[in-house]
């Protein structure tokens, strides 16, 4: 069993996985080395350790969500550890959390920083696929089919816009959207829940602006100024923007060579962070930046083809998920670096710095990996079953 389910395994997410980890890790170096002098009276190679330690851990974490029977997730107990877990660490975040860029997103833990929320964004897409598919018999039933887990996904998302983490929340909340739609419910049902979002909205938005007013604060609202009109704020709010224009366009096709930045000499703030693609295209150029996009679209469309050769429910909406997850921030970061939406603090999946961002979606690909082995061996025994049944006619 053990060889049969290790020939099962599609070995190109993990080449690739490890192929754009490395390229990160590396990149991570080229971008924060100057950061790590200037800013932090530190070595030039702390963040690289540091990030170099995250991957570690990572692929031990990629490795065990592989292994693991994934279908033992969906489980009446750990999915109700994933509902009540989520709801408290979520609230404990806003009470005890700690303040990093002027949100409070983060939880001390020893010597380390980690983000409740990146875990809750696993959490979520796990719970949902786990309910919706345990509710195929029913799904077309709104009330009893439809609507319970969204008030999971509402919640959950409502805490962190409380952090406020806006970028985090909106991946939640379209994740968890993108797996409602993929659930198998009818068109009827899915023109409901968007009015019932839209009035939803309508309704409590105002209330939230009216006893939560730091969620848009000036800081905040200069981002989204600065986005329409980026140099007309270059010396504060416009800065990140301008200096990523200026990364992206000096890079050309082949780039100005790999830790010859001039942007990442105290010129662009979070370069080995936010925005390590400008730093990238700066360095790299065109192939740097292509390779990056070539190498995380390979992962989300194979996260969509693994969903739809998957005749298991759970498996199959875990994948959307996962793919969904990783595709939507991937473009809420790059949008952001291009000036495409306003920025908000999302990291580029796998590349940029940061230990719980990696750890997450590393466990995520992981999972994938474990789908794509069961759908294969699903496939095999299908193939065998139909020969056999011609073979005795």
């Amino acid at each position: 069993m053990l060889k049969k389910r290790l020939k099962s395994y599609d070995y190109s997410i993990l080449v690739v996985y490890l192929l754009v980890s490395i390229f990160g890790l590396i990149m991570v170096y080229s971008a924060s080395m100057v950061t790590a002098i200037q800013l932090y009276d530190l070595s030039s190679t702390y963040f690289f350790y540091r990030q170099l330690i995250n991957l570690l851990i990572a692929i031990v974490a990629f490795a065990f969500a592989a292994i693991i029977p994934y279908k033992k997730l969906k489980s009446t107990g750990f999915i109700q550890l994933i509902f009540f877990g989520s709801i408290v660490v979520l609230m404990f975040v806003l009470f005890m959390g700690s303040n990093v860029n002027n949100a409070t997103s983060w939880l001390r833990v020893g010597v380390r920083n980690i983000q409740p929320a990146e875990f809750v964004k696993l959490g979520t897409i796990i719970y949902l696929s786990a309910v919706y598919a345990k509710k195929q018999p029913y799904i077309n039933d709104f009330n009893k089919g439809v609507i319970p887990p969204i008030v999971f996904l509402v919640f959950v998302t409502f805490l962190i816009v409380l952090q406020p983490d806006l970028g985090t929340a909106a991946i939640v909340f379209s994740t968890g959207m993108l797996i409602v739609f993929c659930s198998g419910m009818n068109w009827k049902n899915l023109g409901r829940l968007l009015l019932l979002g839209a009035i939803f909205i309508a309704i409590f938005s105002p209330l939230i602006l009216w006893k939560h007013d730091d969620i848009f604060t000036e800081e905040r609202m200069g981002r989204l100024y600065s986005f329409r009109d980026p140099f007309k704020y270059e010396v504060d709010e416009g800065l990140q923007l301008v200096n990523s224009y200026l990364a992206l366009g000096s890079g050309g096709w082949s780039g100005v060579g790999l830790g010859k930045s001039i942007q990442k000499l105290g010129f662009l703030p979070e370069a080995h962070t936010d925005f390590i693609m400008a730093i990238i295209a700066e360095e790299l150029g065109v192939f740097g930046v292509v390779f990056v996009i070539l190498s995380l679209g390979y992962l989300i469309l194979k996260g969509f083809y693994i969903g739809m050769k998957s005749k298991d429910p759970f498996g199959s909406l875990l994948a959307f998920g996962i793919s969904g997850m990783i595709g939507i921030q991937m473009f809420i970061n790059l949008g952001g670096v291009s000036g495409m939406i306003p920025i908000t603090g999302v990291t580029l999946p796998f590349i940029s710095y940061g230990g719980s961002s990696l750890f997450i979606l590393s466990l995520s690909l992981g999972l994938l990996m474990n789908i794509s082995s069961y759908a294969n061996l699903e496939h095999e025994r299908n193939i065998k079953s139909t020969i056999e049944n011609k073979k005795s006619r």
